[in-house]
């Protein structure tokens, strides 16, 4: 299934923005840096964890000119979904953000603890998707001069 498959059911298309575009790589890199923050419960540092994988994932749909129907649920899954479309995120790479993203939904609405493992495997997850990201961001201005 392609992106454009995707329209009208859970994406729209939308004109890429680079100020929000940086915006969102800006905050991005915030939530890694305070994902590191030890003095944070495990729960919180792989919530900022995972919300950087999420703003990161959605650059990568915002510079290809797409964004998800937020009022839709399932938003989330589909950015994450999308990832190996949008900048070529390994398969076995989205399975694993996948399962953080079922994991945040469990430690969100039942109260799960989260282990320092998982928090750190979060934060690794986050850092390798933002060096994919920039790297496609990079591609694409190349592309576009």
């Amino acid at each position: 299934m392609t992106l454009e498959n995707l329209l009208g059911i859970s994406l729209e298309k939308v004109v890429t923005d680079r100020q929000l575009i940086d915006r969102l790589m800006t905050a991005a890199a915030r939530n890694i840096q305070d994902a590191e923050i030890h003095s944070l419960s495990n729960e919180n540092r792989f919530d900022v964890a995972y919300k950087a994988i999420m703003q990161l994932a959605n650059v990568a749909l915002q510079a290809q000119g797409y964004r998800t129907l937020t009022s839709k649920p399932g938003h989330h899954q589909v950015m994450i979904q999308s990832l190996p479309r949008t900048c070529g995120l390994e398969q076995s790479q989205m399975i694993v953000m996948d399962a953080m993203r079922k994991q945040r939904n469990i430690s969100d609405y039942a109260g799960d603890l989260v282990t320092e493992s998982l928090v750190r495997e979060c934060i690794g997850q986050a850092k390798e998707l933002k060096k994919l990201v920039e790297k496609k961001l990079k591609d694409n201005t190349r592309e576009t001069e």
